[in-house]
């Protein structure tokens, strides 16, 4: 065993018995809190931090490898959370999307189609395949993901991009 406190539940954990992922979540915590509060800027980001890091734990302990490495790996991903959270924070637009919405309305639709086409033309091929298989062809995430052989989060983030790179050149 590894002398750690975390000892009685983490072997059984990483075998997959789920009582003892609970087990191990529940001894975890305390920790992962510290951790969070330190790294993250606000408390409410630290206390947003601690549930993501639970639900990771949830679903990844079955992947570790080295049982002795368990705090060092907790300890990354609370890091890692904190600062994806932080840069959510420094992505805030202080103009909010319905100045965007307000000016497209007021363009004629003959103009507002013609930019849109070539806004959809400006994308990556990768980009704009996915965005006219879901919002032309109203195809599923699911059916992208299979014709194009993506994972569904790939087909999502691809998604959303293309989403975002149209609304920026429209609002451009």
């Amino acid at each position: 065993m590894t002398g750690s406190p975390y000892d009685p539940a983490l072997s059984a954990a990483v075998a997959g018995d789920a009582t003892a992922i609970l087990a191990l979540m529940s001894a975890a915590q305390p920790d992962i809190r510290r951790y969070a509060h330190r790294a993250c800027r606000t408390s409410s980001d630290a206390e947003d931090a601690v549930q993501e890091v639970l639900w990771m734990v949830y679903r990844h302990v079955g992947g570790l490898r080295n049982l002795g490495a368990f705090s060092g790996w907790l300890f990354r991903i609370v890091a890692r959370t904190c600062l994806k959270l932080a840069k959510t924070v420094l992505r805030y637009e202080p103009f909010p999307d319905n100045d965007v919405d307000l000016d497209l309305s007021h363009r004629p639709d003959a103009e507002l189609r013609l930019d849109l086409a070539k806004a959809i033309q400006s994308l990556p091929q990768h980009y704009r395949d996915v965005l006219l298989l879901r919002d032309a062809q109203e195809m599923t995430i699911a059916e992208i993901a299979h014709l194009l052989q993506l994972t569904r989060e790939s087909v999502k983030a691809r998604l959303h991009r293309a989403r975002g790179l149209v609304r920026e050149y429209l609002a451009g």
